[in-house]
């Protein structure tokens, strides 16, 4: 049986949104903010972050988990913003590089997170491709709109989640919020298991999801990258 991480301690949560020419974002705000209640997080918000102030929000989190004086167990950090592969948008237009994000919480520069899961959910463009789909076997899917490790090493316990694969662009609807948001929710609130096994389910879904974008069908599909060593449940 795989080892689970102890998620008796706090969770913590971080969400940076820009909003600014993003129809549908406070949809997802809204979602996110019933699921963490439901889940058990203490959740900060951040709207319509600059490029700087997405570096500094992230050490600011870093700085108070460090700073506390009770366990903590695990940490989500939700980005969302136009973007470019390994680049985010800041409400300014500048760009900010994922990299310096995701490093502020990791083993070496949090201790506090040391050897704990990380999840980054990154809602954002990672270029300009579009995927029409493909159509398989002749039928087309159609669908509605314990630690005694003395080290580890720098970059494991972290998980990124993004809502869709590099060098495509990511869909968001005027209203209703993101089709990735939006489906994570659903899943991470409803059912039970390892969060790697719901981020499957997640995948399942939006890849069934027909999209259609000014009159075009659409597909697009997350893409999860995991160093995580041990199962991770929220439930």
């Amino acid at each position: 049986m795989e080892e689970a991480y102890d998620m008796s301690g706090a969770r913590l949560a971080l969400t940076l949104c820009v909003t600014k020419a993003r129809e549908g974002s406070e949809a997802d705000i809204h979602a996110l903010e019933l699921m963490f209640q439901q889940l058990g997080f203490e959740s900060t918000m951040k709207k319509d972050p600059t490029a700087q102030q997405f570096l500094e929000e992230m050490k600011k989190f870093q700085h108070a988990i460090d700073a506390r004086e009770d366990s903590v167990s695990c940490a989500f950090v939700v980005l969302m913003a136009h973007g470019l592969e390994g680049h985010l948008e800041g409400e300014d237009e500048q760009m900010v590089d994922l990299e310096n994000l995701f490093e502020v919480l990791n083993n070496k520069n949090c201790q506090a997170l040391r050897a704990k899961p990380k999840v980054y959910i990154v809602q954002a463009c990672r270029g300009e491709q579009k995927d029409p789909g493909e159509i398989v076997g002749g039928d087309n899917i159609v669908m509605s709109a314990k630690d005694s490790l003395q080290t580890i090493p720098t970059y494991t316990d972290i998980l990124q989640v993004y809502s869709t694969v590099g060098g495509y662009i990511s869909y968001r609807h005027d209203k209703d919020g993101s089709c990735f948001i939006q489906t994570l929710v659903d899943v991470f609130t409803e059912r039970k298991g390892p969060i790697l096994e719901l981020l499957t389910e997640v995948t399942r879904r939006m890849a069934e999801a027909e999209l259609v974008q000014e009159g075009e069908a659409r597909k697009v599909n997350p893409e999860i990258q995991s160093t995580l060593r041990k199962r991770l449940y929220l439930q």
